[in-house]
């Protein structure tokens, strides 16, 4: 599939909360566009790299050609598979690669060193160029707007732009206002939802499907796809707490799902 001039390409590489499911790998998100005046020149981010994520990225793109990784936090099941997409870059047969950037919490090259019993340095640097969420930036066509969340650990929800399209992911979060910024007027809002409502929630952690539909609301988003489901619960009960909450067009986030912006 081409991606299509003057918008973005949102592909759902893995939507399973907390670990993979049966359907799904766990935390990954690929959003694409062309490039400005090159249209033979497609962009291309990796939102999240969880467990199981990088087998299934290879049905969409050549994980080659990625030309940066966003990682919201540092939980394994949103940024383990960079331990493998690591060994892809510096081992393939057509030789080490060009460090492309990684954006994430402050820690992230030292975290991800870990997670291979890499040495502190040189770690990942060598592959990657590590930086640190905080001011918006821009890549390529792309703008991307990070916003701190709540959960236990630093944590990021991000708004993606480029051709006036929008698309916002809440990462991993509890309810938060700094969510209604992020996902303003978004044309898709990729949403957690990982708790049930009427359940005794541990606070600063997820959102209920009843929370995720009323942010979508309140933000005016056009269009929610509701994420982060983990396997424990039933996905249709969350998607029906969400739309009991926000009207507009609303649906299960799948694997292999592609969203046209």
């Amino acid at each position: 599939m081409s991606v299509p001039q003057g918008g973005m390409r949102v592909t759902v590489v893995g939507c399973s909360g907390s670990y993979p499911g049966p359907d799904s790998p766990a935390s990954c998100y690929l959003v694409q566009a062309v490039d400005e005046e090159d249209p033979a020149r497609v962009w291309t981010l990796v939102l999240d790299l969880g467990n199981g994520a990088l087998g299934a990225l290879q049905r969409y793109v050549d994980p080659l050609a990625v030309d940066a990784v966003l990682i919201s936090h540092l939980h394994a099941d949103h940024c383990v598979d960079m331990t493998s997409y690591y060994v892809l870059r510096k081992y393939h047969p057509s030789g080490s690669q060009p460090r492309i950037p990684v954006w994430g919490p402050k820690g992230t090259a030292r975290r991800l060193a870990r997670a291979y019993d890499l040495p502190k340095s040189p770690g990942m640097r060598e592959e990657f160029e590590f930086r640190s969420f905080g001011e918006p930036f821009r890549i390529g066509p792309f703008t991307v707007e990070p916003a701190a969340v709540d959960h236990p650990v630093p944590a990021w929800a991000m708004r993606v732009s480029a051709y006036g399209k929008v698309v916002a992911y809440s990462g991993d979060t509890g309810p938060t206002p700094a969510l209604l910024d992020v996902a303003a007027d978004a044309d898709l809002f990729l949403c957690e939802a990982s708790f049930r409502d009427g359940d005794d929630n541990p606070p600063h952690l997820h959102l209920t499907g009843v929370e995720a539909g009323e942010t979508a609301a309140k933000a005016g988003v056009r269009r929610l796809a509701v994420t982060h489901v983990p396997p424990w619960h039933d996905a249709q009960e969350m998607l029906a707490e969400a739309r009991s909450s926000y009207s507009g067009p609303c649906e299960l986030a799948r694997a292999g799902a592609v969203y046209d912006l």
